[in-house]
């Protein structure tokens, strides 16, 4: 029986927006479904904007901080609708790209609607029933709403309503110390808000080493930011000034404006998964190693399978997705290993095990070390903030992890993915020339002292010191 298309997918986003161009490529016949606005959570309310409201905040602190450098600056004038007004021109210029014309000139049919399957080989939109070979679900995900006493009866933000703040908030609280809420909070600290960060965990940013958690809240604090951690936010309610919120401990804060930046779950909601019996729960749909959902001919990928949540990844996976669904021989396109940064000044980025991962995994012969950045001299000439490179790895040099807080850390973790991605050990880091004087170039020194340190150790190194002076 003919099918309408080919290839039907479901989002807009990072991996709807990477399958339909792939798919394309194929020459397939491809309908990209999208009930809001294309270019998915990536393009309007996470990475593009956030980064773009980062840079104006380095501006103004940059300004501030000028003198150590001796320049001598006045104090920066914040205008906020002009910065709010950049934040969402960029937006804009990356949303062209991706924008229903462009994609109708590429052969590439855009309806504008919400999908919701009726069986395993159809889904409506808008009334009108449609049919595909295959479909691929790329819903993304949204923000999770805590269950805070008093919460629905406040005004209070996400990042996906931030970005129509038309005011600086004066007195702002977030609740949430992982990657949004810290990014968030160094911006409008820097931009001139009096910002609280509250979160319930012992440390912020939970999922990167403690080493770095630790630089980054110190960098927040020295910014500005007053940082409370195993603050958990048990009420909140409408005060004279704003919000206030009570915290345990009979803390009270009083602030204008609060935002929530806690996780982000699976947007499955109106889908008709039942309808096309594919399996799922409230973490996610339920994909094999190859994207594929519990029916043969439909597949899910990006954040709405509950893994991991970055723009890259929804978009590698959107385009094994296409890959594994009409081509042979299929290829494994769920990692373990995805690299990862968090914009902040100094940025963080991680790829692999931490080091307690390791060693619940490997046990006590897990090896780790650390390379301070103030070793590397372009840390020097810069003047940055405290941060280091840390390795983890088995004691023949396989590598099993590496973690990154400096300023360019989101480019410095790229060779160590590709390190471990392609089974490198340190000596191949060691022998790999680094430009001098780069940050990357810190990846070198530390392979290095590992490797001639173990060289040198025991018998060898005893061995080979007597060979440098018999044939020096």
């Amino acid at each position: 029986m003919d099918k309408d298309y080919d290839l039907l997918i479901i989002g807009g986003g990072s991996a709807g927006l990477t399958a339909a161009r792939f798919a394309r490529q194929l020459d397939l016949s491809v309908a990209l479904v999208e009930k809001g606005r294309l270019g998915g959570d990536c393009t309007w309310t996470g990475c593009v904007p956030s980064k773009t409201l980062l840079r104006a905040a380095k501006s103004a602190h940059s300004i501030k901080d000028s003198g150590r450098f001796g320049i001598i600056s006045s104090e920066p004038v914040i205008d906020f609708k002009s910065v709010m007004s950049r934040v969402n021109s960029v937006v804009q210029q990356i949303f062209e790209s991706e924008s229903p014309d462009t994609l109708q000139a590429e052969g590439i049919d855009v309806i504008i609607g919400a999908a919701s399957f009726t069986n395993r080989q159809t889904v409506s939109v808008a009334g009108r029933e449609i049919t595909a070979r295959r479909f691929l679900i790329c819903t993304g995900a949204r923000p999770v709403v805590p269950p805070i006493d008093g919460l629905a009866n406040v005004d209070f933000l996400t990042y996906e309503t931030v970005w129509g703040l038309e005011a600086l908030p004066q007195r702002l609280a977030i609740v949430g110390g992982g990657p949004i809420g810290c990014e968030l909070a160094q911006a409008f600290c820097r931009l001139g808000s009096s910002v609280t960060l509250l979160e319930a965990a012992p440390r912020i940013m939970l999922q990167d080493e403690p080493e770095a958690s630790e630089v980054l809240a110190q960098r927040l604090t020295g910014d500005g930011v007053m940082l409370k951690v195993g603050a958990a936010v048990e009420r909140v309610e409408k005060s004279a000034g704003g919000v206030r919120l009570f915290l345990g401990g009979g803390q009270q804060l009083e602030v204008n404006t609060v935002l929530v930046a806690v996780g982000r779950r699976p947007l499955l909601d109106g889908l008709g998964l039942e309808q096309a019996k594919v399996n799922h729960s409230t973490g996610g749909i339920q994909v094999n190693k190859n994207l594929r959902t519990s029916q043969a001919n439909i597949y899910a990928a990006g954040d709405c399978t509950g893994g991991y949540q970055f723009t890259h990844y929804a978009g590698y996976q959107g385009f094994m997705a296409v890959r594994n669904a009409f081509l042979p021989f299929n290829k494994k396109s769920v990692l373990e290993r995805v690299p990862w940064a968090t914009f902040t000044e100094p940025e963080v980025a991680h790829v692999g095990l931490i080091e307690s991962q390791a060693r619940e995994r490997h046990g006590s012969k897990v090896l780790a070390a650390t390379w301070p950045m103030d070793q590397t001299d372009r840390w020097l000439t810069e003047g940055d903030s405290a941060g280091f490179l840390k390795v983890v790895y088995l004691p023949n040099g396989k590598l099993l992890g590496a973690t990154i807080v400096a300023s360019r850390a989101g480019d410095m973790i790229q060779e160590w993915a590709l390190a471990l991605d392609q089974r490198l050990k340190l000596s191949h880091m060691a022998q790999f020339l680094h430009i001098y004087p780069s940050y990357s170039l810190a990846s070198q020194q530390l392979a290095s002292k590992l490797v001639v340190d173990k060289l040198l150790s025991g018998a060898m190194g005893k061995i080979m010191r007597k060979f440098a002076r018999m044939f020096g």
